[in-house]
């Protein structure tokens, strides 16, 4: 991460934000470098919010305004050569979809640059690894990034659960994965959030579990001090939000596990074995 985001990353830290706040602060995050720059009416277009909600933001991080908080950020240490960011700049002449792919291949940029650290998916790795049973959660939009995860992780892995449903069996289901000695539970957590999954984790937490999150953003409604949360942005320049770098992190926390599997690679020779006997795939 750049120094200017591990900045920016401090400052928010130890503040409760509102889901609006969190939103400013995940887009002055991917912004760093132009944050100090940029007008409250620009942040606001960039955010996606209100230009008062942004003057509230500041204030919540105990600035006067936001002008005394961007006063704050150039003089912490100056970027060099900045310019202010336009929503939607990009190479000339691309077309909405054009533009929506170059979306994520930043994201995909900003999240090479967080695993340059890989000290906590490395943590998170060994903490799904040695769950048993290890549940999986994902409600609604993030159901398909569990329901990929749990795939693979089941031909590795020895009693994977899939929670991709909610309602009143959730919890119990939990309870259930926590009775049969499960020791954390990985969650996948996209817009919107569904109340549902941040009760679910609640109840996760309240059990003893330990939470291993992908979720969009640091700052989303998930976030908790004692989780391991681990953020990869997802696209939103079309109707339905992309998830590009949440489906690569969920591989990469795959890749970690293994490492703490002394049978992963065994398991998977086996796979593939029987499945050359059974003619499961057409080559």
């Amino acid at each position: 991460m750049s120094s200017a985001s591990t900045r920016l990353l401090k400052l928010f830290e130890g503040h409760r934000l509102t889901p609006t706040q969190r939103r400013i602060a995940h887009c002055m995050v991917r912004r760093a470098g132009d944050a100090p720059f940029l007008s409250s009416v620009e942040l606001a277009e960039l955010a996606g919010v209100s230009q008062p909600s942004v003057t509230r933001f500041a204030v919540a991080l105990g600035f006067d305004g936001y002008p005394a908080l961007r006063r704050h950020l150039r003089e912490s240490e100056p970027p060099e050569g900045a310019e202010p960011a336009v929503e939607g700049e990009g190479p000339a002449g691309l077309n909405e979809y054009q533009q929506a792919v170059h979306a994520e291949i930043e994201n995909l940029r900003h999240l090479a640059t967080l695993l340059e650290d890989p000290t906590p998916v490395e943590r998170a790795g060994a903490l799904l690894a040695a769950s048993r049973p290890l549940p999986v959660l994902g409600l609604r939009a993030a159901a398909a990034q569990a329901s990929g995860f749990a795939y693979f992780a089941a031909k590795v892995h020895p009693d994977v659960r899939l929670l991709t449903e909610g309602g009143s069996m959730l919890q119990d289901r939990i309870d259930g994965c926590v009775r049969a000695g499960a020791g954390a539970l990985m969650c996948f957590a996209l817009p919107r959030h569904p109340r549902e999954t941040v009760e679910a984790l609640d109840r996760a937490r309240e059990a003893g579990l330990s939470i291993v999150t992908v979720a969009d953003s640091a700052f989303a409604p998930v976030a908790h001090p004692g989780d391991l949360l681990l953020p990869a942005a997802v696209g939103t320049g079309l109707a339905f939000d992309t998830a590009c770098a949440p489906m690569l992190l969920g591989r990469v926390l795959l890749e970690a596990m293994c490492d703490g599997l002394p049978d992963a690679q065994a398991r998977l020779e086996e796979f593939d074995a029987r499945a050359s006997e059974r003619g499961l795939f057409a080559e």
